[in-house]
């Protein structure tokens, strides 16, 4: 191959790998900041993402994992669901909290009461009601929750998020630095 079909395919593919590193890095801030900001009071098409912040529900959900609950009409609970919800009373006041249905009940009024306990934890959670509930866990993300264990310690920062945008913004200097000596070497 000649040396400027090289150069033309190189070209072609840092460009391609910047723009895939910079949409991955805007996608995690996006939804991290929108999870952040919002307190997690913002669902899109009735789904939320969490991340599990306690032992709380090990072995089957660990500290770091991203979780992505979807809204759900609370008579479809069953015992065992994984639920979402914002708790309202003790330990648990303004929290969102991750854990099993271990028992439903119907109050005298027809609403729907749940009981929830962490499946690491001996003591049942107060009382649930329908009004508090997220959503019903759907699905673990294994690529978005290694990517959070990941980023909280130092190194998985520097390597996930400050070495793709030095490198971003790199390489796009360095190409303008190159074209522009380039066009001054041409008008010689």
């Amino acid at each position: 191959m000649k040396k400027e079909t090289i150069k033309k395919i190189l070209k072609i593919i840092k460009k391609v790998l910047n723009i895939v590193i910079g949409i991955f890095i805007v996608l995690f801030l996006l939804v991290v900041c929108l999870q952040r900001f919002t307190d997690n009071n913002l669902s899109l098409f009735g789904f939320r993402m969490f991340t599990v912040l306690t032992g709380s529900m090990e072995p089957k959900y660990n500290v770091g994992d991203v979780l992505f609950s979807k809204s759900i009409d609370p008579n479809d609970i069953k015992v065992g669901d994984a639920i979402s919800y914002l708790g309202e009373t003790g330990d648990v006041k303004d929290k969102v909290v991750t854990h099993e249905v271990i028992e439903i009940e119907t109050n005298e009024n027809g609403e729907k009461i749940f009981h929830t306990k962490g499946i690491a934890n001996i003591i049942e959670d107060p009382i649930i009601h329908a009004d508090q509930i997220y959503g019903k866990v759907i699905h673990k993300s294994t690529i978005l929750s290694f990517i959070s264990k990941t980023i909280r310690t130092p190194v998985g920062l520097i390597v996930l998020i400050i070495i793709p945008v030095f490198y971003i913004i790199g390489s796009e200097m360095l190409t303008g630095l190159l074209s522009h000596e380039e066009k001054r070497r041409n008008r010689e």
